[in-house]
């Protein structure tokens, strides 16, 4: 498994008592930001050193406003803006991105990053070099830049082609959880070479819903099947998961209350322990319409955290609050202290944060 580079004074930062309960809540929330530059001043900059920030996520555009343009302009201004994160932050920051290829992929050509090809383009071709090849030259180009967690590869089968945010923007390897296995091993070990990790997603599969998580309820009932978890049994087994995201589908039979990211049955039941996963979990974006429009934020975050999520992902973005991270750590650290989300829980979420970053 790659890891992170971290100094020496980085790691002693991370280990035994004196790492403080808000230090660990810190290092579990991923936050979206506006801005082009790290300056001083930034929101961004305080929420780094105010709440011990675990990551940042960059995106091109901004979908609230519709600017074009969010965080990234150049390879030269985006290599410039993560330095100055991390060069603000106390304890390494995990610096993940949506890198898929294809239509899902933030550093574009036209601003001067090497193009890329789709999953389903891959999968078609099915020939593991040319993965490897085209996921080596993605990585590298990440690595370069300082992003050191690529948001893919997307492991959900193609089982709808008419889905509207897998199959209509060819996220998908193929609907053969064979194939999608093969060049999903192929992507991660030519990121692995250039210490990128990656993140399997949507669990426990997405491919099969005809609708979009990220503009309300999705569910998938009655499309999807067992065999959508062939490719994370598979990837687990061989130690090639990172980290695994988890996705904001609702699927009665698994779990008849929530959605899959605020599951303990889906996360810590099915994922943890019938399917031996030990890594990170990372949950998608929480202010997606499938949990913004049916879940209090408060409650969104206690049952995220509580079904066995390390990573909460606050992108900003396709909602824009000033504060968020703010409230979120508030709300976060008020339901430790009342006992409503059990200060283990934030232990194993930290342990497994820490053990990412390769800070053990």
């Amino acid at each position: 498994m790659a890891g992170m580079a971290a100094t020496a004074g980085s790691a002693s930062d991370m280990q035994g008592d004196r790492v403080t309960i808000e230090k660990k809540i810190g290092q579990m929330l991923i936050a979206g930001f506006r801005g082009l530059e790290a300056k001083p001043a930034m929101p961004i900059i305080e929420d780094i050193q105010a709440f011990h920030l675990g990551g940042v996520i960059l995106y091109d555009r901004d979908v609230m406003t519709g600017s074009p343009v969010r965080n990234i302009k150049s390879p030269q201004q985006v290599t410039d803006l993560i330095a100055g994160l991390q060069a603000a932050a106390e304890i390494p920051l995990l610096v993940p991105i949506d890198q898929e290829g294809g239509l899902v992929d933030r550093l574009k050509s036209d601003r001067g990053f090497p193009p890329s090809l789709s999953a389903s383009y891959l999968g078609g071709k099915n020939d593991l070099d040319l993965t490897r090849r085209h996921a080596g030259a993605m990585a590298s180009s990440l690595a370069q830049i300082g992003v050191n967690l690529n948001l893919a590869p997307v492991v959900d089968l193609n089982v709808n082609p008419n889905n509207p945010i897998i199959g209509q923007r060819k996220r998908s390897f193929s609907d053969d959880p064979t194939i999608v296995t093969a060049h999903a091993e192929a992507f991660i070990e030519a990121h692995h070479e250039h210490n990128v990790l990656c993140c399997l997603k949507h669990f426990p599969g997405h491919g099969s819903s005809a609708a979009d998580s990220h503009l309300g309820f999705t569910e998938v009932t009655d499309s999807w099947t067992p065999n959508e978890l062939i490719p994370y049994t598979s990837l687990i087994k061989s130690r090639h998961a990172d980290t695994v995201m988890i996705s904001h589908v609702f699927h009665e039979r698994l779990e008849p209350d929530y959605p899959a990211t605020l599951s303990r049955r889906i996360i810590t039941g099915m994922l943890r322990q019938e399917m031996g996963y030990e890594g990170v979990v990372i949950s998608d974006d929480l202010q997606m319409g499938a949990i913004s429009k049916h879940y209090g934020f408060e409650s969104a975050l206690r049952n995220a955290i509580n079904a066995g999520t390390d990573l909460i992902t606050l992108g900003n973005n396709q909602i824009f609050e000033e504060g968020l991270i703010g409230r979120a750590f508030t709300l976060i650290m008020g339901m430790v202290e009342d006992g409503r989300i059990r200060v283990e829980r934030i232990e194993e979420a930290y342990t497994r944060v820490r053990k990412l970053k390769g800070l053990e």
